[in-house]
């Protein structure tokens, strides 16, 4: 459906003849034998307009002054459908059709109104937050509070803050459209491909709790192991990460703001940053986790609407059954998969064999660590958690996010095909499924969700994304090479200053893209290309003690050319359609091919490991992790009792060492299990049928359930019934008589202070026996009846 002429042409309406990427021949579909499509098998199909539309998608057929031949192969009308006013899908070109569902004003609204509502609210949760604390630890008056949140933060509210700032504009809407291209396999490797960074993530918030607790930025680390030149190249690579995040954010929120409102996306473009900017610099740190998780409570009540909403019903589909039955006759229209040759098995969207979906999953995977190893966001919220917290609030919210694109596009993205919408190619690249569906099933209310459910996921992840620019900007540039003098209230002022240029900024950049017609779908295919080579490097500065300043560079600069020269190679020998004659070509169509970006993809990744290694191995820096330590220590501007681990307990460094092999485990095998175990257990299932598409939906409830109470309901219980921090053990002090202090002489007997209260302190001293000494009592050696000390009690 909807792809571009480059990729396809259509020489009858029952048999089209797909171009394969590369060749520019025709695609050979007649091994192909799906399962039997009928009215006794599908209850709502008209069978002569089924018979009508077979292989003929929207896109694919002429549209001549705005209609089309298409017919819904169901008999589904659009939700403001009466006998009295007949509205129909018959003869449309595209689902919106140039006519967004909702006002314009409604656009306006949610960006501006809604937007400053939010901000009123998490000023206002930041201002009571900083009621009752001393004046030196408010949010606006240390630095420290400011860019870490006092590095107190809890387990829910991590796990829920990792939602919130994983969950981008492309999580609502890619994940859709990959389940409308892909079927069942495109939420899958979508969600589980973006799921194991977190998990992995867990291994590295850790180390920085028991090897730097300290640092301000991922850049520190960087700074203090290999030097200055190694600062520069990864603060190139980290800001390039929050570029590139920002940008998708912008570009996927305004479009679908475009189209279901008609704001302008120029407008829209600068109007999405804008009321984030305003709590983000007020509040700093602390302020984007209750924006987290007031925004990330939203939209899991969507999610959860849209999937009671399709499978239970009351709805066109209603049931697990109904969806089956009527993705396997939407396969007649259009096959599974990708037009590329890259098909489903039987051309089945309910499938887990999908040479398409898996190629997908590859760049997906690939492509993401760099948006979560190279993102200072990331490592902010690793720092900013207690101790105790740290691994559990990754897991849980990598545990927690997996349900977003799982849940939410296998009801979303699957509908879209199961209730034969005319959706089209273009609708679909610009993430406008979801709208789509919503707007078929609830009309105007559906839209509007769609549209404050994206608008809250874009917010939620900007306010991260700009406090993490604003952090590298003022530590790793301002306070590294223009003033290291600067004071606290100097840096709040630099980091809210750089928070209110990157938000307008991200608008400039967006627009920018905009204007190249460059998409969302591109820009997350492409993003691994630019950021993947930094993985290895950034990771191993705090994982592995030989690697070198010049194999991190290497592996990092290196990896980079080799990306670009595969990207643009293998986009070379795409063949290109272009009048009518088979061309080779670098554009932004090739570019955006599949093949070229998985090559890309995995280049920077593999290129880069290889070089890190090997010349990290040919001269190892065997570096000292207790200099990272001290010089980072060293770092602090304001005093902060939670940079440094507690001498026992759950917060000390023997807590810490334990919790690191338990999240090394825990994230290996829960890794392995989302990209191995559970995609070869499916793969014996071939097309689904009906009881294993059941289950498999099952999945999909209880995950977003589940991710509804980690996230919502956990942070509330522990706000609730907060864990009380240990006592500081009291320093131990010999309680001497005033009289005694400056004498040599030793008390004996008894000795009660005036100014305690109570019985109990006293020290004594009193002979002892012959040639036994008393460990543990200091200053007390008993050997005859000489007494080096007396033998204070202590408090």
């Amino acid at each position: 459906v909807g792809y571009t002429d480059r990729q396809h042409t259509r020489t009858s309406m029952a048999d089209p003849a797909f171009l394969k990427g590369g060749k520019c021949a025709p695609f050979d579909t007649s091994a192909y034998k799906p399962p039997v499509c009928n009215v006794a098998m599908a209850k709502d199909l008209i069978l002569d307009v089924f018979l009508s539309q077979t292989r003929s998608p929207v896109g694919y057929t002429d549209c001549v002054e705005g209609k089309s031949t298409f017919k819904n192969i169901f008999g589904y009308t659009r939700y403001d459908h009466t006998a009295a006013k007949p509205s129909t899908y018959d003869g449309a070109c595209s689902f919106f059709g140039g006519k967004p569902p909702l006002p314009e004003a409604i656009g306006w609204v949610i960006t501006l109104a809604l937007g400053c509502a939010f901000a009123a609210l998490v000023g206002g949760l930041v201002y009571l937050s900083n009621k009752g604390l001393a004046e030196g630890d408010q949010t606006g008056n240390n630095s420290e509070v400011y860019s870490t949140a006092g590095r107190t933060i809890s387990a829910g509210l991590t796990a829920a803050d990792v939602v919130s700032k994983w969950t981008w504009a492309a999580t609502l809407l890619q994940s859709s459209n990959v389940a409308w291209v892909y079927g069942v396999s495109g939420p899958f490797w979508y969600a589980s491909g973006a799921t194991i960074q977190v998990l992995l993530f867990a291994i590295l918030a850790i180390e920085i709790k028991r090897k730097c607790p300290a640092i301000h930025t991922m850049l520190e680390i960087v700074l203090v192991r290999w030097g200055t030149a190694a600062h520069l190249v990864f603060l190139f690579f980290g800001l390039l990460t929050c570029l590139i995040v920002t940008a998708m954010l912008i570009l996927g929120g305004a479009a679908t703001i475009n189209a279901l409102t008609g704001m302008s996306t120029y407008a829209a473009n600068f109007a999405i940053p804008v009321p984030v900017m305003v709590y983000t610099a007020f509040g700093g740190l602390k302020g984007t986790y209750y924006a987290s998780f007031t925004h990330t409570a939203v939209i899991f009540l969507a999610l959860l609407i849209f999937l009671w909403k399709i499978y239970a019903g009351p709805s066109d589909l209603g049931s697990t059954d109904k969806m089956h039955s009527n993705l396997i006759c939407a396969s007649y229209r259009q096959y599974a998969g990708e037009a590329n040759g890259t098909w489903n098995f039987q051309g089945q969207y309910i499938t887990m064999r999908s040479t398409g979906g898996l190629m997908f999953g590859i760049i997906n995977t690939v492509g993401n660590f760099g948006t979560v190893f190279v993102d200072q966001s990331y490592w902010q919220g690793a720092i900013a958690c207690k101790p105790s917290a740290t691994y559990r609030g990754y897991l849980l919210g990598g545990m927690a996010w997996f349900a977003i694109p799982f849940s939410m596009a296998t009801a979303l993205g699957l509908a879209g095909r199961a209730l034969d919408l005319p959706i089209s190619g273009t609708e679909a690249g610009n993430g406008l499924v979801p709208p789509a569906v919503a707007t078929h099933l609830m009309g105007q209310g559906g839209a509007f969700l769609v549209a404050f459910q994206l608008f809250l996921a874009i917010t939620s992840t900007a306010n991260s994304e700009q406090l993490a620019v604003a952090s590298l900007f003022s530590y790793d540039v301002y306070k590294r090479y223009m003033n290291p003098n600067a004071n606290g209230s100097q840096m709040i002022f630099v980091s809210r200053v750089m928070v209110c240029v990157w938000g307008i900024a991200s608008g400039i950049i967006a627009t920018i893209l905009f204007e190249l017609n460059i998409g969302l779908g591109w820009v997350y295919g492409a993003m691994g290309n630019f950021i993947g080579s930094a993985v290895v490097p950034m990771t191993m500065a705090l994982l592995w003690k030989d690697c070198s300043a010049i194999g991190a560079m290497s592996g990092a600069i290196g990896g980079l050319i080799a990306a670009m020269i595969a990207w643009v190679t293998v986009a070379s020998q795409q063949g290109y359609t272009k009048d009518g004659k088979c061309i080779s070509i670098v554009n932004v169509d090739t570019l955006g091919d599949i093949d070229a970006q998985l090559a890309g993809n995995l280049c920077a990744l593999c290129v880069s490991a290889f070089l890190a290694f090997s010349i990290s191995l040919a001269n190892p820096q065997n570096f000292d992790w207790n200099v990272l330590r001290a010089e980072t220590d060293a770092s602090l501007i304001e005093d902060d009792k939670n940079a440094h681990l507690a001498e026992s307990g759950d917060e000390s460094a023997a807590a810490m060492d334990i919790a690191y092999k338990w999240t090394l485990y825990g994230a290996a095998i829960m890794s392995l299990v989302l990209l191995i175990l559970w995609p070869a257990l499916s793969l014996p299932a071939a097309t689904f049928s009906k009881s294993y598409f059941g289950f498999w939906v099952a999945l999909a409830f209880i995950w977003g359930h589940v991710a509804f109470c980690i996230t919502v309901l956990l942070p509330i219980y522990e706000f609730i019934y907060p864990v009380l921090e240990e006592p500081e053990a009291p320093k131990m002090m010999p309680m001497v008589p005033p009289a005694l202090a400056s004498s040599t002489q030793q008390p004996t007997g008894f000795y009660i202070p005036q100014q305690m209260g109570y019985p109990g302190q006293m020290p004594m001293g009193y002979g002892g026996m012959p040639g036994m000494q008393m460990g543990g009592m200091p200053g007390m050696q008993m050997g005859g009846m000489q007494m080096g000390g007396g033998m204070p009690m202590y408090r």
